[in-house]
């Protein structure tokens, strides 16, 4: 089955730096596009992060853009979120995510706590 399995939580400083990375298996996962969410308590999910299958193309949010990078190792089966700069309203649940005949798949999510 579908397995997504994040890592790479903690807590940091502001202005500190945190690599993500999430396992992916059960599913080509050179065939699929990957995404970041992050869900903060009070708030709606939010999509931070994608990519596309070859790792060409990316698309961040805006809050993130200059901060972030997300790119995927398809010999791994994993991607990767390098965080940087972080800020304190970028603590959250960051979470994994694909997409496989419309149904989205999603990891447990790893943690991320900025502390000002």
């Amino acid at each position: 089955q579908v397995q997504l399995v994040e890592s790479g939580g903690g807590s940091v400083q502001a202005g500190g730096s945190l690599r993500l990375s999430c396992s992916a298996s059960g599913f080509n996962f050179q065939e699929s596009w990957m995404r970041w969410y992050r869900r903060a308590p009070g708030k709606e999910r939010e999509l931070v992060a994608a990519v596309t299958t070859s790792g060409e193309d990316k698309y961040y949010v805006d809050s993130v853009k200059g901060r972030f990078t997300i790119s995927r190792d398809n010999d791994k089966n994993t991607i990767y979120l390098q965080m940087t700069n972080l800020r304190s309203e970028d603590s959250a649940v960051y979470i994994c995510n694909t997409r496989i005949n419309s149904l989205g798949y999603w990891g447990q999510g790893t943690q991320v706590t900025v502390s000002s």
